[in-house]
């Protein structure tokens, strides 16, 4: 938990987004911790204590046999009003990487692509090349390679984050696509 005696504040960490983005694909059921904490390069005390802190977020809640489940509004509005606030970009130099945001799909399609050099996870088994831009978590890649799903989901959170008001809202638009009830 992200807490001191001084301060009992309970504060998000970049990877409980990517657990809440994770869980809000709708499977049929609820993934344990360790397979989630399998599929997103994370340990199963990370998704534990990262669900608790969702749950204290109000971006979650359990359910009658302890399962988390997304609150797909809540998730929504904070993506679209916090997360770019809570977790600014970081950017770095230019490399090979994943592309994301206004790069990765779905916005590749819908945008047109300046001259500008794109933005990419750092991968070593990256095969663009372009301007670092650092993911919310540093498993974040590996996690993504192996589903587009929520490599998507990763993309557009990550447009919110550093992309100009005209792919925040695309972004937004192609969020909502994907949680409307």
């Amino acid at each position: 938990m992200s807490r001191s005696k001084s301060n009992p504040q309970m504060v998000l960490r970049p990877q409980d987004v990517v657990v809440l983005l994770r869980l809000s694909l709708g499977t049929e059921s609820a993934p344990t911790y360790a397979a989630l904490a399998e599929e997103l390069k994370l340990t199963a005390s990370e998704i534990h204590a990262g669900m608790d802190r969702a749950v204290a977020a109000q971006l979650a809640r359990k359910d009658e046999s302890g399962k988390p489940v997304v609150l797909l509004e809540a998730l929504r509005l904070f993506v679209q009003h916090g997360v770019r606030y809570c977790f600014p970009v970081t950017h770095g130099p230019m490399g090979r990487g994943m592309p994301t945001a206004h790069a990765a799909a779905p916005l590749n399609k819908l945008i047109v692509q300046n001259t500008e050099p794109v933005p990419v996870w750092p991968h070593k088994d990256g095969a663009v090349r372009g301007v670092a831009f650092y993911p919310l978590y540093p498993t974040v890649p590996d996690a993504a390679k192996n589903n587009p799903a929520l490599y998507e989901l990763l993309a557009l959170v990550d447009a919110v984050r550093g992309g100009s008001m005209r792919e925040r809202a695309l972004a937004i638009a192609e969020l909502d696509k994907r949680w409307a009830s």
